[in-house]
């Protein structure tokens, strides 16, 4: 293979794993592209550069997500300018594949935000009834050691804002891929990028819709995350508490019907009533996801014990006929199914973010069709 077949060919695989999820990191990507197609060590030389794998992630992103990607990145980026909105004292710039238009399936949407405390910006997060995280990075480069704040917001589209001191909000920081100054806009730049870009957008009426929209992922995290405190009788549930159970069954059902966001949704929600009434958990759940979810996926939840009751021999001959006639029967008992085998002490699962995230894309997905 000559030296600029090979060098595509590793490019070609580096994106594939980072397009995919496999791999989050240049260096990372393209080291293991190489071991994956080289038989000896790669010169350096030979190894293609972070532009060249980004520009095979678009490629991946085009050819995978069509015009789906187009609304998403539309969406991003009226999303961004809400945000940005009410971040204004602390003079936010939107960075990175929102701002640039290089979005793919996952992207966040970055922002830098200036401020010698982070209470004060997470102080508005919470105003606006906004689910976060705040992670401390602790980087080491060129023999200094440096900490970056990041704040994960949880919402349609995930947010990751860097904390930077109010004096650098000046500062020209440049891209790890190009080693040039990183493209980002201000709030008004943003403004003028969407009515230039997207014509069709009526900003005011946009970002009305998003302040009286509700984020039904926000309201299950709030439902899932308190449950990792529920625990259940060991005897039926050895696994522990009822956030485990959950996700080992959401990560079962993934497995099982990864295209059906209606049966993995249940299947993660089935049992989150036991957080707010353990004696009924099931009307307790539909009464708290009523308006939040699909006919089918209420319907599932609210028989999914006696499905436990079907399967037993312990239902009525009436009710065992009212279960075998609807149409959901069989993805029911499979619900059953997966609700028995998800009790497995020490089973990885994904964390709640990662299973919302998973569902949030999913519907984007499905919505494309």
């Amino acid at each position: 293979m000559s030296d600029a077949k090979l060098r595509h060919a590793i490019a070609f695989e580096a994106a594939r794993l980072m397009y995919e999820r496999e791999e989050s990191e240049y260096f990372t990507a393209k080291r293991k592209a190489a071991a994956r197609l080289c038989r000896g060590s790669v010169k350096p030389s030979d190894l293609p550069s972070n532009a060249e794998i980004r520009d095979q992630v678009q490629a991946f992103a085009r050819m995978h997500e069509g015009e789906r990607r187009t609304a998403d990145l539309r969406d991003m980026r009226l999303a961004a300018l809400w945000l940005m909105r009410r971040l204004a004292r602390f003079r936010p710039r939107l960075i990175g594949s929102v701002m640039t238009g290089h979005v793919r399936k996952g992207s966040d949407i970055d922002l830098h935000v200036f401020s010698d405390h982070l209470e004060p910006v997470t102080a508005v997060l919470e105003e606006e009834g906004l689910q976060f995280d705040v992670e401390r990075k602790h980087i080491e480069k060129h023999g200094e050691a440096r900490v970056f704040t990041h704040v994960h917001v949880h919402d349609r589209f995930p947010f990751e804002l860097t904390v930077y001191p109010d004096d650098k909000a000046h500062y020209v920081f440049k891209s790890s891929i190009t080693g040039k100054a990183i493209e980002r806009a201000s709030t008004r730049e943003l403004e003028e990028l969407i009515a230039r870009e997207h014509p069709d957008v009526r900003l005011d009426e946009a970002l009305a819709e998003r302040d009286e929209a509700v984020d039904p992922y926000q309201l299950f995290r709030l439902l899932l995350l308190p449950l990792e405190n529920v625990k259940q009788n060991p005897r039926y549930h050895p696994e522990g508490d009822v956030l485990y159970h959950l996700l080992q069954v959401f990560e079962l059902a993934r497995d099982a019907r990864p295209w059906d966001e209606e049966f993995v949704l249940a299947a993660l929600l089935h049992d989150v009533g036991k957080g707010i009434d353990p004696h009924d958990h099931v009307g307790a759940a539909l009464q708290a996801l009523d308006g939040l979810v699909t006919p089918r996926t209420a319907w599932l939840i609210e028989h999914h014990m006696l499905a436990q009751e079907y399967r037993a021999g312990t239902l009525g001959a009436r009710a065992r006929r009212r279960l075998e006639e609807s149409e959901d029967f069989d993805d029911l008992m499979l619900l059953r199914e997966l609700d028995d085998a998800g009790r497995v002490p020490g089973a990885v699962v994904p964390t709640v973010d990662e299973a919302l995230a998973f569902l949030r894309q999913l519907e984007r997905d499905n919505r494309g069709k």
